[in-house]
């Protein structure tokens, strides 16, 4: 009986997760805190790029507004400074002054002194073109109704030569000629105008 009371207690049974040490907490791993970091860098990136992106966008946006003034000023250098295309350099410097008489309809006078720089030198150039080819150039009407056409009347020729300033002044010379030698072939002894403002075409009234 002595022997039965001295017998040891048995050990007392636990549930297995109380008596586990561990350093892992519930519903959360490694592979998550690599996940965050991975989420983090992702992010600055993703920063990085956008940052990029907006200065890229900036400097379209400065250098598209500097080529649209430039284009600007070009227009505007364009309609205010004197410029003849397909006039050469050296007749640049050649004094080009009418000596017949040029008519500004819109002002019913003829004073020269309001007709542009362009036009004076225009009307010079197409009458000394008239003379080299042996017609003799009478007046210079410009008409009321446009402002880039001069009318030239010739002697012994029935109507006037419509002409623009805007073409070169010996092509429109040489296109009146054959238009007049035309005529005389033809027989036709009088015409009101021949119009030589369009390149490659010519007609008469």
């Amino acid at each position: 009986m002595g022997e039965e009371e001295q017998q040891p207690t048995p050990p007392k049974l636990v549930r297995r997760r109380e008596n586990r040490k561990s350093t892992f907490k519930l519903g959360r791993t490694i592979g998550e805190k690599r996940e965050k970091l991975e989420t983090a860098n992702e992010r600055a990136e993703a920063r990085k790029k956008d940052k990029k992106k907006k200065a890229f966008r900036v400097i379209i946006t400065i250098i598209g507004f500097c080529a649209l003034i430039a284009i600007l000023i070009l227009l505007f250098k364009s309609l205010i400074i004197y410029d003849e295309p397909n006039v050469p350099a050296e007749e640049l410097d050649t004094d080009y002054t009418p000596t017949i008489e040029v008519i500004d309809a819109a002002s019913s006078n003829s004073s020269k002194d309001k007709i542009t720089t362009r036009m004076t030198r225009y009307i010079g150039r197409a009458e000394k073109d008239f003379r080299d080819l042996g017609y003799k150039p009478v007046k210079v009407i410009i008409p009321s109704s446009s402002i880039r056409e001069v009318d030239f009347y010739l002697e012994e020729v029935s109507g006037y030569i419509k002409m623009t300033i805007d073409r070169d002044s010996a092509i429109s010379v040489e296109d009146a000629d054959r238009m007049i030698r035309y005529s005389k072939e033809k027989e036709i002894e009088t015409f009101e105008y021949i119009d030589v403002r369009i390149d490659g075409k010519a007609y008469w009234k």
